[in-house]
C-alpha cells in the first residue's frame, strides 16, 4: 500500500468522525490512536511532504532532518513506555540507534563540558568539573527529579473534562508551578549555583528556545531529564517516523492527505463541524482536531473571533518561539573517514547564555548566542549503505523573523539576488564556526543550503518560522486554556503547545488528546504514566 492518499473531491461528501489538520506527529499519533478505537480519520497535510517536523528533504546524494537532531529517553530500552509507545504506532516498524556515551558537548572559549548519559554519570561529571559546586550539583539534580515527578497531576490535569478539570486544576497544577511558574536562573540562583555552572547546566537551552532567565524551569528540568539516558536518533532519519506510523492509519480506514491545506475550521452555533480546504471543498465531522498551534489555530484559521469573549483563550499571554537558521551541509568522505563521531557541539561565546543572546539580538554582528552542530550521517548506522563515501552536518542557531520581513512576500526559491546574498552571508559565518570546532570537515564541503525562518515559515506552516512553538516562559504554564480541549464543541487541539517542546512531547500530546475519546476509569492513570516517562 503506498503511503499516504491523493485528495479527491469525493471525500468531502465521506463520513468523518475527525479532520485532523498537521502530519506532524502530534497529529499522526493521534490519528493512529483514534482509528484503533474505531474512529474514523482524515489527516490533512498542506505541505508536499507528511511528518512536520519530521520530514527530510534531498539534495544530490544528500539527505537531512529539518527538525529532529535526537531524542532522549529510554528509547534503547525495548520496555521502557516511550519506546512501546514508538513501536505501537508505527507497528514496530521504527527503529533507533542509541548515540554513544557523550552526546552533548558544551564549547565554551576557555573549556569542553561533556554530557554523559546515565544520571549518576552526569552527576559525577558535573562534580569533576566544579568541585567546590558538589551539593549545588546535587540539589540540582534532585529537584530536577521533582519536578518532573510533579508534572504528572499538572499534565493529566489537560485531560480531565470541563467543570471537573476546572475544579481540579488548583490542586493539580500548583506543585508544578511552584517550579514551572519561575525562571530557570532564579531557581538556579537560589540553589547557589555560579554563572559558569548555570552556563554548563542550562547549555541545552537551544532545545527548548529560550536562555535560563527567560525561561521556566519546568521545561529546563524536564528536558535535562529526558537526556539522563542518553540521545537515540531514528534509523534511516527522521522521515522513517511518518512513513512507519501512516500505513497503521490507512489500514483502520483512515486517510493521510498530502498538498491539501485548510482554510477555515467551520463552526456553527458555537461547534466545530469542519473545515474549508483552499480549494473551497468543505469537509464535515463529528470533530475536528489541530496540530497546527496555537497561534495558527486561533488567528489564522479561526477567523471570525468567536474565541476572544471573557474567560476563553488569551493568545496575549502567549508569544512565538524565535526562527532559527539551519546550514545544512554534505561533505565529499564518509564520516568514519574524517573522523566524525556522533555527539553535537554547542557552541557559546561566553557562560551568560542571556547575555550573549540579548547581545546579538541588540547587534547582529556580534557572536551568534549559540550555535548547535548535528552530525546526523553519523548518527544513522544506516547512512553509509544508503550514501556510501558521504556525510552530512547541520549547523544551526537562532534567526529573528523581523529580519527578514522584506522578503516574506515573495516565493519560495525565488526571493531574489539580495535575499541569496543575505543567506550566502550567514552561510560563510556558520562554515568559519564549523570549521573552527571541526577543522577536518574543511576542505571536504561539497554542498550546503542554509533555510531560514522565511522557509519554516513557507514549509512548516509557522507564521513567523518559530521552531518550538509558543515560548517556554513561567507565563506560558500558567496558561490554563493550553489543553486539548476548547470552548468551541468538538474543537480539539493537539501538539507541543499542549505539552512541551520536542517530538516525545508531542507524541505524548497525541495520547492526551486521543485518552479523552477513551474510557473514563483508566484515562488519568495512562496519562500520568505517559508523561512521567518523557
Amino acid at each position: 500500500m503506498p503511503i499516504g492518499d491523493r485528495y479527491q473531491s469525493a471525500m468531502a461528501s465521506e463520513n468523518w468522525d475527525a479532520v485532523i489538520i498537521g502530519s506532524g506527529i502530534s497529529g499522526l499519533t493521534t490519528a493512529r490512536l483514534l482509528a484503533d478505537a474505531g474512529k474514523r480519520v482524515l489527516v490533512l497535510e498542506k505541505h508536499f511532504k507528511f511528518g512536520g517536523y519530521t520530514h527530510t528533504f534531498k539534495r544530490n546524494n544528500y539527505e537531512w532532518d529539518v527538525g529532529i537532531h535526537y531524542i532522549g529517553g529510554n528509547l534503547h530500552k525495548p520496555n521502557s513506555f516511550l519506546r512501546r509507545l514508538f513501536d505501537y504506532v508505527s507497528n514496530g516498524n521504527l527503529h533507533w540507534a542509541r548515540m554513544d556515551d557523550i552526546y552533548d558537548r558544551m564549547v565554551f572559549p576557555d573549556k569542553t563540558y561533556d554530557f554523559i548519559a546515565g544520571k549518576d554519570s552526569f552527576l559525577d561529571k558535573m562534580i569533576s568539573y566544579f568541585p567546590k559546586e558538589e551539593q549545588s550539583i546535587r540539589n540540582y539534580v534532585d529537584i530536577v527529579d521533582q519536578v518532573s515527578k510533579k508534572s504528572l497531576s499538572y499534565y493529566s490535569n489537560k485531560a480531565l473534562p470541563g467543570l471537573l478539570g476546572t475544579i481540579a486544576y488548583p490542586f493539580m497544577s500548583k506543585p508544578f508551578l511552584e517550579y514551572a511558574g519561575r525562571s530557570t536562573k532564579e531557581i538556579l540562583t537560589e540553589l547557589g549555583c555560579s554563572t559558569k555552572l548555570i552556563g554548563v547546566l542550562t547549555g541545552q537551552w537551544g532545545d527548548y528556545g529560550l536562555p535560563p532567565g527567560q525561561s521556566s524551569f519546568g521545561v529546563q528540568a524536564m528536558v535535562a531529564r529526558h537526556y539522563w539516558e542518553g540521545g537515540n536518533y531514528p534509523v534511516g532519519g527522521s522521515r522513517m517516523i511518518a512513513e512507519t506510523v501512516i500505513p497503521g492509519i490507512q489500514s483502520r480506514s483512515g486517510k493521510v492527505i498530502l498538498s491539501t491545506g485548510v482554510e477555515k475550521i467551520l463552526t456553527h452555533n458555537g461547534k466545530a463541524i469542519g473545515v474549508r480546504l483552499e480549494n473551497g471543498d468543505e469537509i464535515k465531522a463529528k470533530m475536528v482536531i489541530s496540530s497546527a498551534g496555537i497561534k495558527n489555530t486561533f488567528e489564522v484559521l479561526l477567523k471570525d473571533g468567536q474565541m476572544n469573549s471573557k474567560g476563553s483563550v488569551t493568545l496575549d499571554q502567549v508569544q512565538p518561539s524565535s526562527g532559527y537558521y539551519c546550514l545544512h551541509i554534505g561533505l565529499d568522505k564518509s564520516a568514519a573517514d574524517l573522523g566524525l563521531n556522533n555527539a553535537n557541539l554547542w557552541v557559546y561565546p561566553d557562560y551568560d547564555h542571556d547575555m550573549n543572546l540579548k547581545n546579538y539580538l541588540d547587534d547582529n554582528n556580534q557572536p551568534y548566542p549559540v550555535v548547535f552542530i548535528s552530525f546526523p550521517s553519523a548518527k544513522d548506522p544506516s547512512w553509509d549503505k544508503n550514501h556510501p563515501n558521504t556525510s552530512t552536518i547541520e549547523v544551526i542557531t537562532v534567526a529573528e523573523f523581523s529580519k527578514h520581513k522584506k522578503w516574506e512576500n515573495e516565493e519560495w526559491k525565488n526571493r531574489g539576488d539580495e535575499y541569496e546574498a543575505f543567506k550566502e552571508k550567514i552561510s560563510q559565518n556558520l562554515l568559519d564556526v564549523l570549521y573552527q570546532k571541526s577543522p577536518e570537515t574543511n576542505g571536504h564541503v561539497d554542498y550546503y543550503e542554509l533555510s531560514t525562518p522565511l522557509t519554516s515559515r513557507d514549509l512548516a506552516n509557522y507564521k513567523e518560522g518559530e521552531l518550538y512553538g509558543i515560548n517556554h516562559t513561567p507565563e506560558r504554564f500558567r496558561q490554563k486554556w493550553l489543553k486539548p480541549q476548547t470552548q468551541i464543541k468538538n474543537l480539539y487541539l493537539t501538539g507541543q503547545d499542549i505539552v512541551t517542546a520536542g517530538v516525545s512531547a508531542a507524541l505524548i500530546s497525541g495520547v492526551i488528546l486521543s485518552l479523552i475519546h477513551i474510557s473514563e476509569p483508566t484515562r488519568p492513570l495512562y496519562i500520568s504514566y505517559a508523561v512521567f516517562c518523557l
